[in-house]
């Protein structure tokens, strides 16, 4: 029973999914039983309110689930996303869908809500299932949804059990298991192969740094690379983050989770493009031999970077990834990161934040984001703000002394790193569910995965 998504079976309950203004009508032609229970609750199709219908007999004979108005967030895709937590044991179809309702985001939507991060603590196998969706796409909902898990998994993970060694392997067995090559560079072997910038980040850690590189597909076909950011704990380095900045620090590594699910998706779906994948893994850690402030670090691309703030790590690691992807001229280029919180105070848990440099591909990303329910909001790579990350001993500095603009100074100083006639993406995203939401738990979250998959499908495929 995957993602508790079964085949049509006997006994099932169905079940309507109705807007505020179909429900007068439905009303009218169910049975005088059900009319008079609903009316007799006040049932009025609310968003997210819930009616068990009995039968004459006391059992349950249908549900019916309020989609408010119908434009709300949670009346589309995420419609049955609180059902399987909300349902009494049993089986379910979906009888009544709501208007223009996709069967495969519904039954995604249930997918996603059957998540438990299971690790350390057992969770009771879920007690009810859903019929398959008439007309939805069963592979792309598995291997979304298992993508999605994969992410969530590995970024729920602490870091005690998840480090740069670990998160290297798992990204092993995802290349192996879809057919592709892979390659790890550890340690010392970063400086042999000139990725200096990995290396001073992660080379105080217990765990060497590494860089993971995966090629899949044909030689021939459009090249699609995509970067996650890997930093498997940050305590900041020398400028030490404080006890509460650190305590989510397991997740600064969702980068490359995410990157990591949706590889997985892309092969398991057979997509015709040369994906490439790098991931850049390190921990930012204390230690002699830990980068300094103020120390300058020579970059794969043989820009000079004067180090203004050692937890500014990401964007480290991350150039010398981008360098050495912008030498293939990719068709797209995506980096994912948990970079900074000033996207996070500009724009929430909710929103990634999305830089590009290309009006295009900016516009194919807000489009899918919006269809998927993903939600991206792009942000400006305004050039004027990059005089903010210039220094006066080496080529740019890795931080701002000015409190302004954070995100955007982040991103400026990953686009030194990419070619312009490469078409390129950055998403700052949180990769975390502060409250738990209709499919959507409280935890590790695979932001903008759905999205890109959505993007990369369409356009490639």
């Amino acid at each position: 029973m995957a993602f508790s998504l079964i085949d049509d079976a006997a006994g099932v309950i169905p079940v309507a999914a109705l807007t505020k203004d179909r429900l007068p009508a439905w009303l009218a032609e169910a049975l005088e039983r059900e009319r008079n229970w609903l009316t007799a609750i006040g049932f009025s199709a609310e968003q997210g309110k819930l009616a068990l219908v009995p039968a004459d007999n006391g059992r349950l004979a249908r549900v019916v689930v309020g989609l408010g108005e119908g434009s709300e967030p949670g009346a589309g895709m995420w419609a049955l996303a609180g059902l399987p937590d909300a349902l009494p044991e049993g089986s379910y179809r979906l009888e009544t869908a709501p208007d223009g309702a996709d069967p495969t985001r519904l039954a995604l939507g249930w997918a996603l809500a059957t998540y438990a991060f299971t690790r350390y603590r057992e969770k009771k196998a879920a007690a009810t299932a859903l019929v398959w969706p008439d007309g939805a796409d069963r592979g792309r909902v598995e291997r979304i949804a298992r993508g999605v898990f994969l992410a969530r998994d590995l970024a729920n993970t602490p870091a005690g059990d998840l480090g740069p060694a670990e998160l290297a392997a798992e990204a092993a067995r995802v290349a192996k298991v879809g057919g592709a090559r892979h390659r790890v560079i550890v340690g010392d072997e970063l400086l042999a192969e000139n990725f200096p910038t990995i290396h001073a980040v992660g080379r105080a850690a217990a765990q060497p740094p590494r860089l993971v590189d995966i090629v899949w597909g044909e030689a021939a076909a459009p090249k699609v690379t995509l970067i996650g950011k890997g930093v498997c704990f940050d305590t900041g380095g020398l400028d030490l983050k404080t006890a509460s900045g650190m305590r989510l620090m397991k997740k600064d590594m969702a980068g490359a989770a995410i990157v990591l699910g949706l590889a997985q998706a892309i092969m398991d779906a057979n997509l015709p493009v040369r994906l490439r994948v790098l991931l850049p893994l390190v921990e930012n850690a204390v230690a002699g031999n830990a980068v300094h402030p103020m120390d300058i670090v020579r970059t794969r691309k043989g820009l000079t970077v004067e180090i203004g703030n050692t937890d500014a790590e990401g964007r480290l690691i991350l150039c010398d990834a981008l360098a050495e992807a912008t030498t293939e001229r990719p068709a797209l280029l995506v980096d994912m990161a948990t970079l900074t919180g000033a996207a996070r105070v500009a724009l929430g848990p909710e929103l990634a934040a999305l830089f590009c440099n290309n009006e295009g591909l900016a516009q194919g990303l807000l489009e899918a984001a919006q269809t998927e329910e993903d939600p991206m909001w792009r942000m400006p790579l305004w050039r004027p703000y990059r005089k903010m990350i210039d220094s006066k001993i080496a080529d740019l500095n890795n931080v701002s002394e000015s409190p302004h603009a954070g995100a955007v100074t982040a991103a400026l100083y990953l686009q030194e790193f990419v070619e312009p006639d490469v078409p390129w993406a950055h998403l700052d995203v949180m990769a975390w569910n502060p409250r738990s939401r209709p499919g959507r738990p409280e935890g590790a979250e695979a932001t903008a995965l759905r999205a890109l998959y959505a993007y990369i499908a369409q356009r490639f495929g």
